[in-house]
C-alpha cells in the first residue's frame, strides 16, 4: 500500500506533462472499454431477440386437433426483403391457453393485435389490410417482438377460416427452449464471435498496453532513480503500476458511461438490418465484471512488466544502454499458426478436403488465433531484422533510422501492429461473408422472382416489369389444373418471352428464331411426355381460350440450377391477342444475384404489389435477413476495429516522437534539416509498417482459405477481395505517411538535451 500511495503522489506532484500523460492514458482505455463493452454486448442482444422469438412460440398437440381445442396456423410471407408473420388463431371451448407475450388476451373472430412497424406500415401500404382479416384492436408489446422494426400480427379467425388442414395445429401453451428463427444461425453465431475477437479483441489488446506504456522511457528512467535511492524491485514495480492502475480503472468506468451513451443512441436509430431495444443492449454482469477488473488487470501486469528492466537493472536505465535483441518465441507463435492454417488451406487441393468437424473445429480457431497473435509479437524481432539489413545502406536517412529501429525494436510493435492485425483481420471476416452467402444463396448470377398474375393490376404489372433493377421479364402461362389430369401426358406450359430476353434468362440459348412458337429443351434436364393444353386468357371483360401446340423445332438451352425456366414451349408475345393476360400464370422476373440487387427488388416489388405472394426462386428470406445482420455486425466490428488501430497508432507515434525530442533537437543542432528528419521519422514506421501488411494480406489469405476449406462450401480460393485489400493496405500505408511527417516540430528547444 505505501508504494501504491507513493505511485499517486508522484502522479499528482511531478509536473503538467505527467498529469497529461495520466489523463491520455484514462481516455485511451475508455475508448477501448466502449469497445470491448459493444464486442461483449452483441451476443446478449441476439440472444434477447432469439429468446423472445422463442417464448411466442406456439407449442402445439401432436396429431389432427381435436374438436373444441384452440387452433393456431402460422404464415410467414416476404414483404420486400423483410419477413412478414402472421399467426391465426381460432379460440376453442376447452383447454383454452393464455394469450402470448405482448398481448393482454387471445384475438376473437375479427380482431387483430399488430406490431408497432406493422402499424405504421397499414398506414403507409393500406393494400396489406387485405393480409389480416378484421379490425385492429391492439398493438403487440415489445416482450412479444424480436425488435422494433418486425412485421408481426395475431389475427383473430373462426374455425372454418383455417382452410389448411396439413398447417392447421391445436395449440398447447407458448413458448419453446429454442428459437424457431434465430437472428443469426447457432453455428454462424460462433464463426461471428470468433471474427468479432479476431477483428476487435486482438487489437484492443495491443491499444491497451499502449496505452499503459505511455511515455515508457521517462518513466523508467524515474524509477530507476526511486530504484538507486533504495527502493525495492517489487517495490518499485507496484509504483509504476499504480498510475497505470488508476487510469485504467478511470478509463473503464469512464467507458462504461460512454458504452451506456452509446446504446441508448443506436438503439434509438439502429443498424442496417439490426434493430433492438435499449434493455437488450444493457451490460450484463460479467461483461461489467470483465470491463471493471479485466482492464486494470491488464494495466497491472503490463504496468509491472514494463518497470521490470528498471527495477532490476536502473543503472543501465539511467545510462539508456544498449537493450537485448529480440527474443525468436514471437515468431515460433507465427510459425506454428501458420503451419496450422497452411496445412488446412492444402487439402482443398486434394479430393478430400478438410471439414469442421472434430479436432478440426478446434485447431482452425486456434491456427487463426496463432497467426494474428504471432503477427504482433514477431513485429520486434521482424523490425529488428529489417534494421540490421538495411542499417549499412549508402542513405543517410535510412541509416539513421534503421539503426533507431535497431536500438528500439519494440516500438515497432507498438506503432503498427494495430494496423497490420486491422488488414489481417479484414480478411478473415471476408471469408465469413463469402461462406455464409454460398450458404443463404444459389451461386447462380441471376434472381428470378415469381409473381403470380392473379391479383396483379395493369398498371401493377407494368410497374413491376419497369423496375431499374431487373435484367428481363417473362410470363408463365399454366393451363387449368383440372385440364386432362388423368392423361398419361402433362399438358404442356408456355414462357412468354422474345428470344433477347430467353438469352437474358437462361446460361445459354440457341436456335431462337424470333416470332415463331418453339420447343424448348435442357439436354441435361430429363422431360416427361408433354400434351397440348389450351390456354385461358383475359382480354378485357370476356375470356379467350389459347390452344399450346408442343411444336418440332426447338431451342437447345442451358438454364441455372436454380430456375422456374422449366416449360416445354417458348412463344412469342407478338402472337398473344392484343391486351390478353393468362388467367392463370406468373410473371417472372429476373435480376442479378447480388445481396444488395436482390434486396432491393425485393422491397420495390413489395412496395408495387404488397399483397402479392413473392417466390424469389432459390432465395431464403430468413436468410437473406441472416446474411445482413452478419455483414451489419462484421460492418460494425471493422469499424471499431478501425478505430481502435488508428487511436493506437496516434498514440504511440505521438507519444514516441515525443520520448525522442531530445534526440531530435540534438540532430538538428547538428544541421539536419526538418525535411530529413521528417523522412527519418517516416521510414522507421513505414518500413516495419510494410514488412508487416505484405505478411497480414498473406496470412489473412490462408487464413481465410483455411476457413473456408473446412466451412464445406464450393468456393476455397477468393480472390475477388484481393483487389480491395491491397487497396485498403495501401490506404493505411498513405495514412501512416501522413500522420508521421507532422510529428517533428518546427521549434528547436536546447534545453530538451539537458532535461531528464
Amino acid at each position: 500500500m505505501r508504494e501504491f500511495l507513493l505511485g499517486l503522489r508522484l502522479l499528482t506532484g511531478s509536473g503538467r506533462g505527467v498529469r497529461a500523460r495520466f489523463w491520455l492514458m484514462t481516455l485511451g482505455s475508455s475508448l477501448g472499454v466502449c469497445c470491448l463493452a459493444l464486442v461483449l454486448t452483441i451476443p446478449a442482444i441476439l440472444d434477447a431477440r432469439d429468446g423472445r422469438a422463442a417464448d411466442r412460440s406456439p407449442v402445439v398437440h401432436s396429431g389432427k386437433p381435436a374438436s373444441g381445442r384452440t387452433l393456431v396456423l402460422e404464415r410467414t410471407d416476404p414483404h420486400g426483403s423483410r419477413p412478414f408473420s402472421r399467426v391465426f388463431i381460432a379460440r376453442g371451448s376447452r383447454d383454452t391457453p393464455g394469450p402470448p407475450p405482448g398481448i393482454s388476451e387471445l384475438p376473437s373472430p375479427g380482431e387483430v393485435f399488430v406490431s408497432p412497424a406493422l402499424r405504421d406500415q397499414l398506414r403507409r401500404e393500406p393494400g396489406l389490410k387485405g393480409l389480416l382479416p378484421g379490425t385492429v384492436k391492439g398493438v403487440i408489446a415489445p416482450s412479444g417482438l424480436t425488435d422494433p422494426t418486425e412485421l408481426y400480427a395475431y389475427v383473430g379467425v373462426d374455425r372454418a377460416g383455417l382452410t389448411d388442414p396439413n398447417a392447421t395445429r391445436a395449440l398447447r401453451s407458448w413458448g419453446k427452449g429454442y428459437s424457431p428463427n434465430p437472428a443469426v444461425d447457432p453455428s454462424t453465431l460462433d464463426i461471428l464471435r470468433f471474427t468479432l475477437a479476431t477483428l476487435v479483441l486482438l487489437p484492443l489488446g495491443v491499444y491497451l498496453s499502449v496505452c499503459a506504456r505511455l511515455s515508457a522511457a521517462s518513466r523508467n528512467r524515474r524509477l530507476a532513480a526511486l530504484r538507486l535511492l533504495g527502493l525495492s524491485a517489487k517495490g518499485t514495480q507496484r509504483v509504476n503500476a499504480a498510475e497505470t492502475v488508476v487510469a485504467a480503472l478511470l478509463g473503464a468506468v469512464l467507458g462504461i458511461a460512454e458504452y451506456w451513451l452509446l446504446n441508448q443512441i443506436m438503439a434509438r436509430t439502429g443498424l442496417p438490418g439490426l434493430k433492438w431495444y435499449s434493455g437488450d443492449g444493457a451490460p450484463t454482469p460479467g461483461t461489467l465484471a470483465l470491463c471493471l477488473l479485466g482492464c486494470p488487470a491488464l494495466a497491472w501486469f503490463v504496468g509491472r512488466a514494463s518497470a521490470r528492466a528498471a527495477a532490476a537493472d536502473p543503472l543501465s536505465t539511467r545510462r539508456t544502454a544498449v537493450p537485448r535483441t529480440p527474443r525468436i518465441w514471437g515468431g515460433l507463435v507465427l510459425v506454428t499458426g501458420l503451419g496450422i492454417v497452411t496445412g488446412y488451406s492444402l487439402t482443398g487441393m486434394t479430393s478430400r478436403p478438410a471439414d469442421s468437424s472434430g479436432l478440426n473445429a478446434l485447431l482452425v480457431p486456434l491456427g487463426v488465433l496463432m497467426t494474428g497473435l504471432g503477427l504482433v509479437l514477431a513485429m520486434p524481432l521482424l523490425s529488428y531484422l529489417l534494421a540490421r539489413r538495411l542499417a549499412g545502406v549508402r542513405s543517410l536517412a535510412l541509416s539513421l533510422a534503421m539503426r533507431r529501429n535497431e536500438v528500439e525494436p519494440g516500438s515497432a510493435m507498438r506503432v503498427v501492429s494495430g494496423l497490420v492485425l486491422l488488414v489481417f483481420s479484414a480478411s478473415l471476416a471476408q471469408g465469413v461473408l463469402v461462406e455464409e452467402s454460398q450458404i443463404t444463396r444459389s451461386s447462380s448470377p441471376v434472381q428470378e422472382y415469381g409473381v403470380p398474375l392473379a391479383g396483379l393490376s395493369a398498371q401493377q404489372r407494368a410497374e413491376l416489369v419497369a423496375i431499374p433493377q431487373l435484367r428481363a421479364h417473362a410470363l408463365i402461362m399454366e393451363p387449368p389444373f383440372d385440364q386432362d389430369a388423368a392423361g398419361p401426358r402433362i399438358p404442356a406450359r408456355a414462357l412468354v418471352a422474345t428470344c433477347a430476353q430467353l438469352e437474358r434468362i437462361v446460361r445459354h440459348a440457341e436456335g431462337c428464331v424470333e416470332g415463331k412458337v418453339l420447343r424448348l429443351t435442357d439436354p441435361e434436364v430429363t422431360t416427361e411426355p408433354v400434351a397440348p393444353s389450351t390456354i385461358r386468357l383475359r382480354q378485357g371483360d370476356r375470356q379467350v381460350s389459347l390452344r399450346i401446340e408442343v411444336p418440332s423445332q426447338g431451342v437447345l438451352f442451358s438454364g441455372y440450377d436454380v430456375t422456374s425456366v422449366d416449360t416445354p414451349v417458348l412463344y412469342p408475345p407478338s402472337k398473344l391477342p392484343p391486351g390478353a393476360v393468362p388467367v392463370t400464370g406468373t410473371l417472372v422476373l429476373v435480376s442479378a444475384s447480388t445481396p444488395g440487387t436482390v434486396r432491393a427488388v425485393l422491397d420495390r416489388i413489395g412496395a408495387i404489389a404488397p399483397t402479392a405472394d413473392v417466390d424469389p426462386v432459390g432465395v431464403n428470406v430468413d436468410g437473406l435477413q441472416q446474411i445482413r445482420v452478419i455483414e451489419t455486425l462484421l460492418a460494425l466490428g471493422m469499424v471499431m476495429g478501425l478505430i481502435v488501430g488508428v487511436a493506437a497508432f496516434l498514440v504511440s507515434a505521438t507519444d514516441r516522437a515525443v520520448e525522442r525530442r531530445p534526440q531530435v533537437t540534438a540532430l538538428a543542432l547538428i544541421g539536419a534539416r526538418p525535411r530529413f528528419l521528417r523522412l527519418v521519422q517516416c521510414a522507421q514506421v513505414v518500413l516495419p509498417l510494410l514488412v508487416g501488411l505484405v505478411l497480414a494480406l498473406a496470412t489473412g489469405k490462408l487464413a481465410e482459405t483455411a476457413y473456408l476449406v473446412t466451412g464445406g462450401g464450393e468456393v476455397f480460393w477468393d480472390g475477388a477481395g484481393v483487389p480491395l485489400l491491397v487497396t485498403a493496405s495501401i490506404t493505411v500505408l498513405l495514412f501512416t505517411v501522413g500522420g508521421t511527417l507532422p510529428l517533428v516540430g518546427r521549434r528547436i528547444d536546447p534545453e530538451l538535451i539537458r532535461r531528464d
